[in-house]
């Protein structure tokens, strides 16, 4: 997978957007930060640049069944290790795991949202 596909699957789900949040960071890599979001909540991010991995928000239980089986998924990098895993590209992961797994990272984000927000999403999107 690539980052335009990846980039392309991502904005296809309902009332994602994309955003660099951190331009004025001190480090080239946190500036290449990519984040997906619904509303204003994340459900994915990437580095740009060096497109090797993405984080995605997961449930705790699956995300350990996940890093039984898989060897390019780990506990979130620099995220909350219980809900947060990396997902690895050019791993032991298939494309359709990866989408898959953005798809639950994006429903469990939109579960989250307020009766207002999932409001939003559904007049506006």
């Amino acid at each position: 997978m690539d980052i335009e596909s990846f980039r392309e699957y991502c904005l296809s789900l309902k009332g994602a957007h994309d955003k660099l949040p951190f331009q004025k960071a001190s480090t080239e890599y946190d500036r290449n930060i990519l984040v997906f979001s619904v509303i204003t909540k994340w459900f994915c991010f990437v580095n740009v640049d060096n497109f090797d991995f993405c984080n995605l928000k997961c449930n705790p239980e699956e995300s350990l069944m996940l890093q039984e089986q898989y060897k390019g998924i780990t506990p979130g990098y620099h995220m909350n290790k219980k809900h947060w895993i990396s997902v690895y590209f050019n791993s032991d992961i298939p494309d359709t795991k990866i989408k898959e797994l953005v798809d639950k990272s994006y429903n469990l984000v939109v579960k989250s949202l307020s009766a207002k927000e999932r409001n939003i999403l559904n007049e506006e999107f």
